[in-house]
């Protein structure tokens, strides 16, 4: 690619060596280099038609998705905190008469009752995330015909390439969002000196004004609705919401070129060689607690801050930047499947077909049907991993429904973080897949949530600690939502999310995280379910009011409910909190407390997981009838995964059972469902099924005619509920890792669900086991091959597992070990030394 100007600088893609790579380097092992020969692009052969037709780049807090025209060319833009309303109440006085009703009812037996009384538990909704505006370009040549069109977006690099030639004049833009400097770069140049014209201007469906200052910068200013409405278009009075400003500023190259301003609010280029756009933006948004009204932050001031010291810089440095701050992170994994054993097969999965015309990715996934290409698969895997690098870094906002990517004043679900598998599910990739990085917005996330949390379990519950439920947003809403008890009346949320703490310590063995951040949140969690468990049926402990999400049954008398006691989800939730807050406390040298030994009283006093009838787990605790084998949601299995508590060694019953479960509930489903099915499968050991539900993912979804719940995916892979919901872009990169390479605190299973008939050949590198363990695996002829395994920072011993084989094995940090396909040491090399 070039540069700006005459000097026509090049840069060249040179890509930073991993630990993965060194320890591949070291021990000659030859996955590495191969899995480098894949190009990862999803490529696009015209202009978007839909919004899921285009292409998404980002930093974490600043998005754009590329539409690719050629007579206008639209960029759809992103900022992270730009939401409707103010920080909230999330209490309610009147809640503890209502729960000592409801939990009457259900001590009754009266269910539906009970769901009928719990509706005076909820509280409003969440608020709803915002799209910042669009950088309009147009070139003026709609009746001009192009030919040569190309768009694509490139996973290394993280950027988006749209080529095409009018006559004898190729244009190029190349557009990626930068994090070293906050920044939304875009180039525009032409083959030919002089050829470059267009208009540019800023829009935004919120309250704004936008003006030209100069005749090489627009500078919009706005702000959101101060409640969960419309902004109107006559507004008497500014919203007083949250405030906003972007910054588009233009560097122009060419030796006879003009730009002037129009209409007050837009710029004309003309005969210019080459433009480079920049855009910054900020808001006022100073944290969930501060009202807009009071925030001290001038969002114009900050989008100045941050181009001032970038407007004169080069592309070229610009991307420089970029690339070795986004490389640093996408280059931890790298992925090979082939189903081919001799592994002969063509390495190139450009898309290039004959005569140079481009097979795009939908088409692509359309052929999957047939042709099975893991080269698909690898793409898919990659490409969550993109995503969540471009859409949550540290510093940045939690990853929403949608990541930081949505063009509606009022987006579906509102794009709000849901708690009862979504956000979640956003994170799973995170630890498995070597961007621990990403994970730091969660984490901030939940300590605001604690605080507001503690209030709602105080005033809502009469108990101590914090409480989430089962949508949230920007104000680190801790209530329940509104309406109907199936979805809002779900105190597990914060519950939930608290197991991430302890996995990430399991991951990365970060004792002061552990003391610092995780172990404090895991102990207001595990106080308010101590609170929350009450003395129940058969002398247990059961949770009551209690719902499993979004999910109704019928009651003994008939009646349809969806509140009762003791879900399987909350017990399984409950245990795994639980058990984390007591390996959190054995690590920090805490166990001798009250809350410790609180924990180990309630243990041994929760339910068991059930066996219904029919062979299923039981998903509420009595064996009620389900109006809806199918439902999407698959609760009662948290145990299998991301759980613990079911396993293929410790509870074979229960494996036998979460597997007729999932038989039950069937293959199709939403996005995120199927993602979860295949990592429940993987759990269970099943590679078939697991790949069946691989293959039910990646189906093409025509945005005209969508199917509720059909799952699928989009043009731009953009994975579908429908509509575009992001978690099961996430949750099939996790599912993938989960194939691929499982653990636990002592056990690491090598291909434990690989699809050995589809990938008979393969290679992984710098996959992450729990313990700090890093692990490269290369099989062949649909059998282990080799293994790399080390940890930089922990000793540890660890039973390896494959094939039916188990193998004792001693880790020293700092050694790189090379393990046969018996399992058996090799070789051992210190990983400082390469």
């Amino acid at each position: 690619m070039l540069g700006d100007g005459d000097a026509a600088e090049e840069w060249v893609l040179v890509r930073r060596p991993t630990d993965a790579d060194a320890a591949a380097a070291a021990a000659g092992w030859g996955g590495a280099a191969a899995a480098e020969e894949r190009p990862l692009r999803i490529a696009f052969a015209e202009p978007a038609k839909h919004w899921t037709d285009a292409a998404p780049v980002g930093n974490g807090r600043l998005g754009a998705m590329v539409w690719g025209g050629v007579a206008a060319e639209k960029l759809q833009l992103n900022l992270d905190t730009l939401w409707t309303g103010v920080p909230g109440n999330y209490t309610n006085p009147k809640a503890p008469a209502v729960l000592s009703k409801v939990r009457e009812l259900v001590d009754d037996g009266q269910y539906a009752e009970a769901t009928s009384a719990a509706f005076d538990l909820s509280d409003k909704p969440s608020d709803v995330y915002q799209p910042l505006g669009d950088i309009n370009i147009e070139f003026g040549n709609a009746n001009d015909t192009y030919t040569g069109y190309e768009r694509e977006l490139d996973l290394t690099t993280a950027t988006v390439t749209v080529q095409y030639a009018v006559g004898n004049v190729e244009y190029t833009r190349e557009h990626f969002s930068s994090n070293p400097h906050q920044v939304l770069v875009t180039k525009i140049s032409a083959s030919k000196s002089g050829c470059l014209s267009f208009t540019v201007s800023l829009d935004s469906l919120l309250h704004h004004h936008s003006a030209a200052n100069t005749s090489n910068q627009i500078i919009m200013e706005g702000s959101c609705p101060g409640k969960r409405i419309p902004p109107k278009e006559n507004a008497s009075e500014s919203p007083s919401g949250i405030k906003f400003s972007a910054i588009l500023n233009l560097q122009i190259g060419g030796d006879d070129y003009t730009a002037q301003i129009v209409d007050d609010r837009k710029i004309k280029v003309d005969g210019a060689d080459w433009v480079v756009m920049l855009l910054t933006a900020a808001s006022s948004f100073q944290g969930p607690f501060v009202k807009p009204s009071d925030s001290k932050v001038d969002p114009t001031s900050e989008a100045v801050k941050l181009l001032n010291p970038i407007k004169n810089m080069s592309f070229s440095q610009l991307i420089s930047y970029h690339l070795d701050d986004y490389q640093s992170l996408f280059q931890h994994v790298t992925l090979k499947l082939s189903k081919d054993s001799t592994e002969s097969q063509s390495t190139d999965s450009s898309v290039r077909i004959m005569s140079d015309a481009i097979k795009s990715t939908a088409e692509r996934v359309k052929s999957f049907k047939n042709d099975e290409d893991p080269t698909l698969v690898e793409l898919l895997f990659h490409y969550g991993r993109y995503l969540l690098i471009s859409c949550s870094r540290p510093g940045t906002q939690v990853a929403n429904l949608q990541g930081i990517w949505n063009k509606d004043i009022e987006p579906a679900w509102d794009a709000a973080p849901h708690l009862n598998i979504n956000l979640q599910m956003n994170y799973w990739p995170s630890l498995p897949c070597n961007l621990r990085e990403c994970e730091e917005p969660l984490f901030d996330f939940i300590e605001s949530l604690a605080i507001n949390g503690s209030k709602t379990a105080k005033v809502n519950y009469e108990a101590s600690g914090w409480v989430a439920h089962q949508v949230t947003d920007i104000w680190a809403k801790s209530s329940p939502d509104r309406g109907d008890p199936v979805w809002a009346l779900w105190p597990m949320g914060g519950a939930w999310l608290s197991t991430h703490l302890w996995e990430h310590y399991t991951f990365t063995m970060d004792k002061v995280f552990l003391e610092n951040t995780a172990y404090p949140l895991l102990e207001g969690c595990a106080t308010f379910l101590l609170d929350w468990l009450i003395e129940g049926h058969g002398g247990y402990l059961e949770t009551n009011p209690s719902t499993s999400p979004e999910h109704s049954f019928i009651a003994p008398d008939g009646k349809m409910a969806s509140v009762s006691y003791s879900t399987t989800m909350d017990i399984a939730i409950i245990r795994e909190v639980f058990s984390a807050v007591i390996s959190s406390a054995e690590v920090l040298g805490k166990t001798d407390t009250e809350l410790i030994d609180r924990i180990e009283k309630a243990l041994p006093r929760l339910p068991p997981t059930k066996i219904a009838r029919d062979g299923s787990i039981m998903e509420w605790a009595q064996d009620f009838e389900d109006p809806d084998i199918h439902h999407r949601h698959l609760s009662h299995l948290f145990g299998l995964f991301p759980g613990h508590t079911i396993t293929v060694e410790k509870t074979p019953d229960l494996c036998k059972a979460a597997a007729n479960s999932l038989y039950k509930r069937g293959d199709v489903g939403p996005g995120w469902s199927t993602t979860w099915k295949m990592a429940l499968w993987a759990r269970l050991h099943n590679s078939e099924h697991a790949y069946k539900m691989i293959f039910q993912l990646i189906n093409l979804v025509d945005p005209d005619n969508e199917t509720a719940f059909e799952g699928g995916v989009y043009s731009n892979l953009f994975t579908a509920h429908p509509p575009f919901q992001i978690d099961a872009n996430f949750g099939f990169t996790a599912a993938i890792a989960e194939i691929l390479v499982q653990s636990t605190q002592r056990d690491l299973y090598l291909l434990p669900a690989l699809p050995r008939d589809k990938w008979p050949s393969g290679c992984v590198e710098g996959l992450k086991a729990r313990g700090g363990v890093t692990v490269n695996i290369c099989w062949k002829k649909g059998e282990l091959h080799e293994v790399l395994l080390w940890s930089s920072n922990h000793n540890a011993l660890r039973r390896l597992h494959y094939g039916g084989k188990v193998a004792t094995f001693a880790f020293s940090c700092g050694n790189i070990y090379r393990l046969s396909k018996d399992l058996k040491c090799l070789n051992t090399w210190p990983l400082g030394a390469i």
